[in-house]
């Protein structure tokens, strides 16, 4: 049997629920509402699923076709990176536009993306899915912590210079894999310049560290760069200089399904299922809801908008606890955006002019 939650759970929070499952009796397709600290995720325990189904079933392509773009094939992981290559995970909501499949054809054919989108569209999903699909190990920065070069790049352990140990970028040079450095418009110049080399067509990387050695870029080896829109909802950001920028050669910008007059039968019908609600009406008030939110957020009116899984946490609460719209959207939407008042105010004025409009 294996746990499913409605997001991605870190390494400590899986531990804690399988230690506090360990050995109890819990019937396939239970459900539970665990807390970690302010946070509170659904799990769910479901059948474990044939492992060649999974890794075909959500493949994107045409069906009977081969699976377009393998990044992985041919490639042999090493042992001890295996534990990098991500768990199965959901299929990607598509705009409408073949989003995945392009991005695979432009890691295939230029290996390396810059994905740019505000937070909740799906792009580290889309690289976590990529990553499981192709057989390939991750190795994930988020440049908007206080990284050291130590961390990324490496260093001596221990007296001398005789131990020296590998940090993730390093790692994934000589072994290949996917890079993904979200939020990378956040990364530090010293470690910007590093990756100059890398991406170009030199392909090499300089490990002035370590006596200037040379390590060629392997062969399988794929950069994905995430950034959230330049703007002032996201201190930190900064434009990306010309020279890091023409290194990469494919930029993909994501949306939301459903935004000002647009409204996604898709996210409807995503909201209802994650939400496991049955009435489509209500569930169709939230994405507008969302929708109306999400144009204002573009003005800069408020700090930020309401992802599908705000909206999936919404529904859920309303559905299986029965608790009033406007009540569960203080719990999940509101409070969520800001704190300030002001922008409380706007937030409920929206949810209320929609859920009281007619029909």
């Amino acid at each position: 049997m294996k746990i499913e939650s409605d997001r991605r759970l870190t390494d400590s929070e899986r531990r804690a629920v399988e230690k506090y499952f360990d050995g109890k009796n819990a019937p396939v397709g239970s459900r539970y509402l665990v807390n970690f600290g302010s946070s509170k995720v659904m799990i769910t325990f479901a059948e474990e699923a044939d492992e060649q189904q999974l890794q075909t079933e959500n493949r994107v392509g045409p069906e009977g076709e081969d699976f377009p773009f393998d990044l992985g094939k041919g490639y042999v992981c090493p042992d001890f990176l295996k534990d990098r290559i991500p768990g199965p995970q959901l299929p990607f909501l598509d705009d409408g536009t073949g989003l995945e499949l392009r991005i695979r054809r432009s890691l295939h054919h230029f290996k390396q993306v810059g994905l740019v989108g505000p937070t909740g569209v799906g792009k580290t999903h889309l690289v976590y899915k990529i990553a499981y699909d192709c057989q390939l190990p991750l190795f994930e920065v988020n440049c908007a912590l206080q990284t050291s070069s130590y961390e990324l790049i490496g260093k001596y352990v221990g007296l001398g210079r005789e131990n020296w140990v590998d940090g993730i970028i390093v790692m994934w040079c000589r072994y290949g894999g996917i890079l993904y450095l979200d939020e990378a418009n956040m990364m530090k110049s010293d470690i910007l310049s590093k990756c100059h080399p890398i991406m170009d067509d030199r392909g090499h990387l300089v490990l002035t560290e370590r006596e200037n050695e040379v390590i060629k870029r392997h062969p399988y080896g794929y950069i994905v760069l995430s950034f959230n829109p330049y703007s002032i909802e996201y201190a930190g950001t900064k434009p990306l200089n010309v020279a890091f920028r023409r290194r990469v050669a494919s930029w993909f910008h994501f949306d939301y399904l459903s935004k000002g007059s647009k409204i996604s039968d898709f996210e409807v019908k995503e909201v209802m299922r994650k939400g496991e609600m049955k009435d489509e009406k209500t569930a169709y008030k939230m994405v507008k809801v969302a929708a109306e939110l999400r144009k204002i957020y573009e003005t800069g009116e408020i700090p930020m908008a309401p992802s599908l899984g705000n909206l999936a946490n919404w529904a859920r609460i309303v559905a299986l606890d029965g608790a009033p719209v406007i009540q569960a959207a203080d719990e999940t939407i509101v409070d969520t955006i800001s704190d300030d008042p002001s922008i409380k105010a706007i937030v409920r004025r929206i949810i209320s002019s929609v859920f009281m409009a007619e029909g």
